[in-house]
Parts: structure tokens; sequence; C-alpha cells
């Protein structure tokens, strides 16, 4: 899991995370994202970092194999997981579907992971969650 440190500069950037039932704000600087994926039942995780320029998808791991999830060829098998580091430019958003039929995306940092439901205080359901970064405000 990525090691996350919370964002504490002025005018740093934190995680937003907005759902239908509000936003919630995360003040760190990395986490890691893990779900299970709904057919195969197999673990998933992304280590991220919230960086001014948007959303930084550090590095993935998967647990196995399936249809349509396949590791790219770059992977690597160290302990039972695939893993390899995305070539992709920072995101200014990312959105999280949830079909329902594997449990909740969940968020890791500092060491506790927690599902998005648990995050912002209500059940997600099947709603999309958009994760972005927010701007603090300088004090």
């Amino acid at each position: 899991m990525a090691a996350a440190s919370a964002c504490n500069g002025r005018g740093g950037v934190s995680l937003c995370l907005a759902t239908a039932g509000g936003m919630k704000t995360l003040a760190l600087s990395a986490f890691t994202l893990v779900w299970t994926h709904s057919i195969a039942k197999v673990e998933w995780q992304e280590d991220w970092r919230v960086t001014p320029a948007g959303l930084e998808l550090v590095q993935a791991r998967v647990k196995g194999t399936g249809p349509g999830m396949e590791p790219p060829p770059e992977a690597r098998l160290v302990d039972g997981w695939f893993q390899w580091r995305p070539q992709r430019a920072p995101m200014p958003e990312v959105v999280l579907g949830n079909s329902g039929a594997a449990g909740e995306w969940r968020l890791c940092h500092g060491g506790k992971c927690r599902t998005l439901s648990e995050i912002v205080g209500h059940p997600i359901g099947a709603n999309v969650t958009k994760m972005s970064i927010c701007q603090q405000q300088e004090k």
C-alpha cells in the first residue's frame, strides 16, 4: 500500500470525493484504491498521488487474471501480485462506478482501509463517486 501523509502546506491540494449525497475532502497526498472484480472476484490495487497537476496513478497490482482484466505485458509477478507502473498523465478527475456485485471501493492510507461509504458517512450503493483534487485555501 502507498504510504500517505497529511497535506499541511499552504495552497496544497487534497482529495475530494463527490457522491450523490455530497462532497468529502481528505487531506492526504497519497492513497491506495482497492476493489474486487465483480466477475472474477480478484482483488485489484492502485497507488495514487494527489498532486497540483491532478491525480497520478503510480502503480497498479492485480492478484490474478480473468477475461477483460489481463495485466499488461510489462507487468511482473511479485509475491503473488502482477505489478506494473501505468504510463499516463495526471488526471483532473477519476470516476468510480459500482455495479454492487462485488462490494465497495476501498480507500487505504495511513495503514487503514475504509469503504467509500464509511468515508463519506452514508451508503453510496451503485451511485458514481468522482475523485478529484481540491485546492486548499491559503491561510
